[in-house]
């Protein structure tokens, strides 16, 4: 066995209030932001509710809020309440953790009525065939989308664990994705592969002259970053171009890191699937890019990412909120430039709704979740009051 093969995470020490150690001994929580007296108070409302594996939340210029189901289902809520939107997923696969996944709204949407959807296919015969981004017209009242192109397809899919699929629109109108490796070992480090990295493209598909490998042939030029296992969330970092993801790890880490144009994050668990490896292994990549925040042992299984922005979030206010699924909750962690230098907890939703998978932010400020338990789980929205307001 090879010594990266044998190397050992280092554990992390508990602390109160911190849920994980960052990466490169960053020191104990913020006293600022981990403080209870600092934190702001939440009230969580229940928007709807008796849904079976919500996926995500995008939130149209008017405040529709558009909900996927993983089994098929695309929703729109707004005052009239919650109604089916007619689209036509015919070709949809749905298996292990893939189906219908992430949702974006275009940037443009007040002209276009454009959005997103990244979801599973499957054969004629009903077998995986892999994973795209296709987009969609809405139409006016929000209850029919009608299917007009593809953004991108060809994403590997076996048994659908590892689909990664969120989407996310970038400050330049660029659209990202992040994917997920297929559970399959060389895709990760694979140029030839779209499997375990993140993507930057236009909403018609097509590739920016700016992209790190856009002189590459084929579906190398839309790659952005690679050497991902799972990418679960994408955030951009308010006032920056930044984008940052939340990524499922295996059982030594998870991780959070910020995208560099061409960045390789270090996952290889091949040949073979090779989990006892790091997440980021510098000893076989010494360039890779080193994680903002690891788990460490336990993980936490990290999913959908946003940052807090306004007055109402006080201390919390450009935190990045991470939703967790192990932890049932979300960890808040305080970022500066492109450090996370503490972590804490949104203490109303500790354990009482479940798992938590997405997060979305919306114009008022407000925190959008999807649960994920599977069975009557629910569409949660999240206000902020600071302390002592």
């Amino acid at each position: 066995m090879s010594p990266r093969r044998a190397a050992g995470a280092t554990a992390c020490a508990a602390v109160l209030l911190l849920s994980a150690c960052t990466v490169g001994d960053a020191g104990p929580v913020d006293e600022q932001l981990g403080s209870p007296a600092a934190a702001p108070d939440l009230q969580v409302q229940v928007v709807v509710d008796g849904l079976r594996h919500p996926w995500d939340v995008a939130l149209t210029p008017d405040g529709t809020a558009l909900v996927t189901e993983r089994g098929g289902r695309l929703l729109a809520h707004d005052e009239r309440g919650t109604r089916e939107v007619e689209a036509d997923l015919d070709d949809l696969f749905v298996g292990s953790e893939a189906g219908l996944m992430g949702v974006a709204v275009s940037p443009d949407f007040g002209r276009t009525r454009e959005i997103a959807l990244c979801h599973a296919t499957q054969t004629d015969d009903g077998r995986p065939r892999d994973v795209g981004v296709t987009r969609w017209r809405l139409d006016e009242t929000a209850g029919a989308a009608e299917r007009t192109g593809t953004v991108v397809d060809g994403l590997p899919l076996s048994s659908g664990r590892h689909s990664g699929c969120r989407l996310r629109f970038a400050p330049d109108g660029t659209l990202r994705v992040g994917t997920g490796d297929a559970a399959e070992g060389e895709n990760p480090q694979d140029l030839g592969s779209l499997g375990g990295k993140t993507l930057r493209l236009g909403l018609d598909g097509t590739v920016p002259e700016d992209n790190p490998f856009a002189d590459r042939p084929g579906s190398a030029a839309a790659v952005y970053t690679l050497g991902h296992r799972n990418v679960q969330g994408l955030a951009v970092q308010p006032g920056t171009d930044t984008m940052w993801s939340a990524e499922h790890g295996p059982g030594r880490d998870d991780e959070i890191n910020v995208l560099r144009p061409g960045g390789n994050y270090g996952w290889d668990p091949a040949p073979g699937y090779d989990e006892s490896v790091p997440m980021t292994d510098r000893e076989q990549f010494p360039d890779a890019v080193e994680a903002a925040w690891s788990s460490g042992r336990p993980t936490v299984a990290v999913s959908g990412a946003a940052f807090l922005e306004g007055p109402q979030w006080g201390a919390w206010d450009g935190a990045l909120a991470v939703a967790e699924l192990k932890n049932t909750g979300v960890g808040v962690h305080r970022v500066e430039g492109s450090e996370i230098t503490g972590t804490t907890r949104m203490e109303e939703l500790e354990d009482d709704y479940g798992r938590l998978r997405s997060l979305t932010l919306d114009d008022d400020g407000a925190l959008w979740a999807t649960t994920a338990n599977g069975d009557d789980d629910a569409v949660l929205r999240i206000t902020a009051r600071a302390a002592g307001s």
